[in-house]
């Protein structure tokens, strides 16, 4: 299967950009890079959310001068290839490790939103020596009270639209109003949204369509079962990280995010007031400063092992 996404790529005013596209597991997966390649510290690396791409991060990005942050378009989503297959957060989560061995990259700081930041913990959770540090927006870990999740399933209802293959893909390629939708749906300021940007993570999903649908759907056969039956209580997630959330989120609300502590050696949870689902969109502020925070904790830690 060969789809590609052929609209011109939205521009960063305030940040020089470089794209280029590495093939990893029998995809071209895109990465739009910031900042110098030579500069002190680990890396960033970046995971978007849906229905999002790397341009997710362009409030983000002119906030961490002196980073060098590796923006990535996850398998078949802004100008990475679409493949038939692939699209199950492991799969996704194999791509970002082959990525990191392609541009040579021994270990990485990780921040990640939303879906992107479900990958983010399966990369933790498989390769930990590989993240030296992450970031989660948005997203609750990967060992949730049974209970929370029963409480706030209602918050789930627009998955019902986009996960079965045929109607989800004619939702999200001929409805964009759709995607518009889920963007304004997810802040609690409306005025966080640009006109502009909301129609280019629109006419994105559209393109992104078969891999939209397909991740969804994957979750839906793999993930939602693994997370029943306690898959993943086997595992401990050694990597010290920070779940960012927000009090008014409606897809992830705070009752979701904690509880993962027993299952971590570093977790904190912190909930930020007059927030939603998209942190990066309305507090990119807030999310630098948490980022920074966490780097000089774990350099602190590092430095007095």
């Amino acid at each position: 299967m060969e789809l590609r996404n052929e609209r011109p790529m939205p521009q960063m005013a305030q940040a020089a950009v470089r794209h280029r596209w590495v093939e990893v597991r029998g995809v071209r997966l895109h990465v739009a890079e910031f900042g110098d390649e030579s500069g002190g510290g680990d890396p960033v690396l970046l995971l978007h959310g849906f229905p999002q791409h790397w341009f997710a991060w362009r409030k983000l990005v002119p906030l961490l001068p002196g980073h060098r942050l590796i923006c990535v378009d996850l398998r078949g989503f802004g100008w990475s290839q679409q493949t038939r297959r692939g699209y199950d957060i492991e799969g996704l989560g194999r791509d970002m490790l082959a990525l990191l061995d392609e541009l040579g990259l021994d270990r990485v700081v990780l921040v990640a939103h939303d879906w992107g930041a479900q990958v983010g913990f399966r990369l933790c959770l498989r390769a930990p020596e590989r993240v030296a540090a992450y970031l989660a927006l948005n997203m609750v870990h990967p060992w949730p009270r049974h209970l929370s999740v029963l409480r706030n399933l209602w918050r789930m209802w627009f998955t019902a639209v986009v996960e079965y293959p045929v109607l989800g893909r004619w939702i999200l390629r001929r409805r964009p109003g759709f995607a518009r939708f889920l963007l304004r749906y997810g802040v609690a300021d409306p005025s966080a949204w640009r006109t502009a940007d909301l129609d280019e993570f629109a006419a994105a999903t559209a393109v992104s369509a078969h891999a939209g649908q397909s991740m969804f759907w994957q979750y839906v056969l793999r993930d939602i079962p693994a997370l029943l039956l306690g898959t993943h209580r086997r595992l401990r997630l050694a990597v010290p990280t920070v779940i960012l959330g927000g009090a008014l989120d409606p897809v992830i609300p705070p009752d979701l995010l904690p509880g993962g502590e027993r299952y971590a050696d570093d977790l904190t949870v912190r909930v930020v007031p007059s927030a939603g689902h998209l942190l990066h969109e309305e507090y990119p502020e807030v999310v630098a400063d948490s980022l920074r925070a966490l780097q000089a904790r774990v350099g602190r830690s590092a430095g007095s092992a």
